[in-house]
């Protein structure tokens, strides 16, 4: 991203040109994959607790991890070609990356802020993040709601990647358009999870990923679970306890009943990829906010505990993958 007089800097301090320098240097440094990503989001929220969304996204960064890894597991290449698969880990990447690129420079600029004793807010326009989030982050930073600073950031990521990777022709067409989309969507077989050290796994499953408003309810969904009181002790301790390598076996070692690792480590099968920022409209300006996207009631219409749910899926997955064998 441009520094100086090419990015209107001009009217800015000497201090406020070097730290904006300072957070694109340190975005650009960690948003090299998935598991430094993942890390910088952990990272960031043990210095920071109150800003629970990083813990948050750090959790769904794994998923991603996972999601990328299983496509050259032992299952999907029996079923997918290996330029869908790759067409897949892309499209997963892509969003993994933008979510990173749009939200850690928020996270940063905060980080000087209470550094500094003062808000600094005013210099996220120069780092292209929506006029929602500025208004947000002032409001976060009289009022302390902590709740409503998380469900803001979930509803702004998920218009972020609407615009420039959901709904880009690209991906529309080689992904989200494809039948293998439309079989895993409709049939809930991907799900965000959350994991413990002792063997359960909570979450929610997947549907109707290409709409905004379903990802968005997900997104409270799932922090809903993640900060409940009861449950929120066990995902940090898997956190902290479990380093992230974007195999399954991260959390299936917990498992009661012993299972073997089918699926790689992320850094082991995946080259770094080199990403473009395209251009970026502010969504907020564009369209404008749904009130229903910032309620913050949650309503759980399904089991949130999803241990069983996941065992059995997964058998049903690899009995379906060994019956399109014997038909061939």
């Amino acid at each position: 991203m441009e520094t100086g007089a090419d990015a209107g800097t001009l009217d800015l301090t000497a201090e406020e040109v070097q730290i904006l320098f300072k957070i694109q240097s340190e975005t650009a440094r960690k948003n090299v994959d998935n598991v430094s990503r993942t890390s910088a989001y952990l990272d960031f929220y043990l210095q920071h607790p109150d800003i629970k969304w990083a813990f948050l996204a750090s959790m769904v960064s794994r998923n991603g991890g996972y999601s990328m890894c299983d496509l050259e597991g032992e299952w999907y290449p029996k079923v997918l070609k290996p330029s869908i698969r790759n067409r897949l880990f892309l499209t997963y990447e892509r969003a993994n990356w933008t979510i990173f690129h749009d939200a850690y420079p928020q996270l940063l600029l905060y980080e000087y802020s209470t550094q500094k004793k003062r808000k600094m807010f005013h210099l996220l326009p120069y780092l292209k993040v929506s006029s929602f989030m500025l208004r947000e982050w002032e409001q976060y930073w009289i009022h302390r709601d902590q709740k409503q600073l998380m469900t803001a950031l979930i509803v702004n990521e998920q218009n972020v990647i609407h615009r420039t990777v959901v709904e880009h022709h690209v991906y529309q067409k080689q992904v989200f358009d494809t039948f293998m989309f439309f079989f895993q969507d409709r049939l809930h077989f991907s799900a965000v999870l959350l994991p413990t050290i002792n063997g359960k796994l909570f979450g929610a499953s997947v549907n109707g990923f290409k709409n905004v408003h379903k990802r968005i309810d997900l997104g409270k969904r799932l922090a809903d679970i993640l900060f409940n009181p009861k449950l929120y002790p066990s995902f940090l301790e898997f956190a902290l306890l479990t380093e992230h390598t974007g195999s399954r076996n991260d959390y299936e070692q917990y498992f009661r009943e012993k299972t073997y690792r089918d699926t790689p480590y992320l850094r082991c099968i995946y080259p770094v990829v080199r990403h473009h920022e395209t251009a970026r409209e502010d969504w907020y300006l564009k369209q404008g906010l749904q009130k229903s996207w910032m309620e913050k009631k949650v309503c759980h219409k399904h089991p949130i505990d999803l241990t069983k749910w996941f065992v059995g899926k997964q058998q049903q997955f690899k009995t379906l993958v060994l019956l399109k064998q014997l038909m061939k």
